[in-house]
């Protein structure tokens, strides 16, 4: 008889309770973010409103996604002592990137970008984000209010990014605990992908897979501050695992659809997600012309996946449309050759369903399966060999590429390294993925992906088809043009969501095939899972050390506390440097809650004096106290007494292009204050 896993007087098998669990994340995000989104379209996402609602929704959607397919999934076999581990890998993890959190809120670069995301939304709740230009004396050529990461767009500012993962982090903001809330997410995701290996691969490997992908420098480089992956790679293999138990749980329509949702809701978090669920929806169409040929499972799930892809997709577009649009029409270079491609796939996957009966007349070669695995293992040689017969490089034709080019000079210099702004080292990509999971794990992995190509052509191994179909096109796409700033670890993220979990998954299913040939023998060789093990956590724990014990940016949020409490409530700041406009005008708007603007710099990195006198008695007519901010003194004495707000020497993330990086940077932040 089936143990029903909501009878409390009944104990689940705990291979049944790693599978619940697993997907619990995934739906929880889902739910919230469908509430969440909504609301911050009508311009109230506050916590009185939200809390409730997302609680609610959260829990409706865990509540559907475990009663049917889940409760009934007999096929994921795991240990008491197995879960425990995986618990223990998770809690750990939580906690470890709790303590090591790192602070970022000066806008540099992507995180800082998205705490000041978060920030606006816990505490003002709409969209976009008010100039407030009377508070400078109206309208005038001289005031800029855009920033690093925020556009000027229809007299408002729109923040960079996609709202998926602001939305998240906003939650953090209310519970007190902004830069905890990537740690509690990164710990979650470990769990998810720790449920989808004892899927895939069986219960003995969730702790391996766990605890490889746990210790992974950029994993833990992106559960540490306020990044989008880990939100986006929780999505993704948890929609992975609802699909699984859809299809060979009891086959349930519903979690078919939540499966859907979950990997469509990614796009809501990346936008660059869209490219990633592409396989889903050639998946889905297989179903349905499964369905036509012969009605009943799994084919009737068809419709179910591709309408929950849709919707959580569909939403994820319109927000992006609604809310980050100047952000879209920024890669709209690389948006539209997307936008194509998912056409064409839609169009594809129409056509094959339409000539699903035809199609299944047709014998595929012998030779097939055969040629299918090679082919892999040639595609991974062709890109290890890469960078021998390739330099990629990018000539800059506009002024974005031309300070990317002059951003990636002076990292050379730093690195000791020939200065040339056009090479992009791409080629050197599946270099990257060997240093931070290991040589032995993609190896493994490799092989795995080989067999399992060759067993899926034979009509064998189904339950892998969509997850190795999501893994190898992601991972594919990702190591031929990941499109990023090379230095790391920041250019690790593009890892994260998809082809990290991959490799792993795809490893611990190969050590398990080891396994088993182990033990078929006449002597058993109990040695094989301790050294797959070890050879699978050992690598990416090493090269993690340099980095792991060292949190970037401490001391930002108190610095910049401080400084909050010294501008008056009824200032209007003119920010007339530079680097101190990039990194503190959203701040001092957000954060601090005071009008904040750049004053246009005609010539150099500080603005005209007669430009910032002039607004100073603009500000002063519209009744407010002006305010002067730069990064040095003598640049604000010409206004008025100087008092120093921020002096802050901290760590940043190093800038390594060529070797994986084994330490951070020191950094100084200086901030100085006139009162006119």
């Amino acid at each position: 008889m089936r143990i029903a896993w909501l009878d409390p007087t009944r104990r689940p098998p705990a291979g049944r309770v790693l599978a619940v669990v697993s997907v619990l994340p995934a739906l929880a995000v889902a739910g919230w973010l469908l509430v969440a989104l909504p609301l911050l379209a009508l311009g109230v996402y506050r916590p009185a409103i939200a809390v409730p609602l997302g609680l609610v929704a959260a829990a409706l959607l865990c509540l559907a996604g475990t009663r049917g397919p889940v409760k009934a999934v007999e096929a994921v076999e795991a240990t008491a002592g197995q879960v425990a581990a995986v618990a223990a890998v998770a809690l750990g993890s939580g906690l470890f990137n709790a303590v090591m959190h790192g602070e970022q809120l000066a806008v540099r670069r992507d995180p800082s970008t998205y705490a000041q995301y978060a920030i606006w939304l816990a505490r003002e709740g709409f969209l976009p984000i008010p100039t407030q230009v009377a508070a400078f004396g109206g309208p005038d050529p001289s005031l800029i209010f855009e920033s690093v990461g925020f556009y000027a767009y229809d007299g408002a500012v729109v923040p960079q990014f996609m709202p998926g993962a602001p939305l998240l982090f906003a939650f953090g903001e209310w519970a007190g605990g902004l830069f905890l809330m990537p740690a509690v997410l990164g710990a979650l995701a470990v769990l998810t992908l720790a449920g989808l290996a004892a899927r895939l691969a069986g219960g003995r490997w969730a702790a391996v897979a766990a605890t490889a992908f746990a210790c992974c420098l950029p994993i833990l480089y992106t559960s540490r501050t306020t990044f989008s992956e880990i939100p986006s790679a929780l999505l993704l293999l948890g929609g992975l695992a609802l699909v699984y138990d859809a299809l060979y749980g009891q086959g349930r329509r519903l979690g078919a659809a939540l499966g859907g949702l979950t990997l469509g809701l990614a796009v809501l978090v990346r936008v660059d997600a869209l490219r990633d669920v592409l396989p889903v929806l050639a998946f889905a169409g297989v179903l349905v012309a499964m369905g036509r040929r012969s009605p009943g499972r799994p084919g009737e799930l068809g419709a179910p996946l591709l309408a929950g892809l849709a919707a959580g997709a569909g939403l994820g577009l319109a927000a992006g449309y609604g809310l980050s649009r100047p952000y879209l029409t920024y890669l709209s270079s690389s948006l539209r050759p997307l936008l194509l491609i998912c056409a064409a796939v839609v169009v594809l996957t129409l056509a094959g369903t339409a000539a699903a009966p035809l199609l299944a007349r047709l014998r595929p070669p012998r030779w097939l399966p055969t040629a299918g695995a090679a082919l892999v293992v040639l595609v991974v040689a062709a890109l290890a060999v890469r960078p021998w017969v390739q330099t990629v490089r990018r000539v800059p034709d506009n002024e974005e590429d031309r300070l990317t080019a002059t951003f990636i000079e002076q990292i050379q210099r730093a690195n000791g390294l020939p200065a040339d702004g056009t090479r992009l080292y791409f080629e050197n990509t599946l270099h990257w993925l060997a240093w931070y999971v290991g040589v032995p794990a993609l190896v493994l992995a490799t092989l795995a992906a080989a067999v399992l190509t060759r067993r899926l052509l034979r009509g064998r191994g189904l339950p892998w088809l969509l997850p190795l179909l999501v893994i190898g096109w992601a991972t594919l796409a990702t190591l031929l043009r990941p499109a990023i700033t090379p230095d790391h670890p920041w250019a690790a993220r593009r890892l994260v969501p998809l082809v990290i979990p991959g490799v792993i998954l795809l490893a611990v299913w190969g050590a398990e095939r080891l396994r088993e040939r182990a033990a078929k023998g006449t002597r058993p060789r109990r040695w094989v899972v301790p050294a797959c093990a070890l050879l699978l956590v050992a690598p990416p724990a090493v090269i993690s050390i340099g980095t792991a014990f060292t949190p970037v940016g401490r001391g930002e949020a108190a610095a910049v506390a401080a400084m909050c409490a010294r501008i008056p409530r009824d200032a209007s700041v003119l920010v007339v440097e530079r680097v101190t406009g990039d990194r503190f005008t959203q701040v001092v708007r957000g954060t601090c809650g005071v009008p904040a603007a750049q004053v246009k710099r005609q010539d150099g990195d500080t603005a005209s004096g007669r430009d910032v006198r002039r607004l100073i008695e603009r500000v002063r007519a519209a009744g407010r106290v002006p305010v002067v901010l730069a990064a040095e003194e003598s640049q604000v004495a010409p206004y008025g007494p100087a008092t120093w707000l921020i002096g802050l020497v901290t760590r940043q993330d190093e800038r390594s292009l060529t070797e994986p990086p084994d330490g951070t940077w020191s950094l100084r932040i200086n901030v100085w204050m006139a009162l006119p």
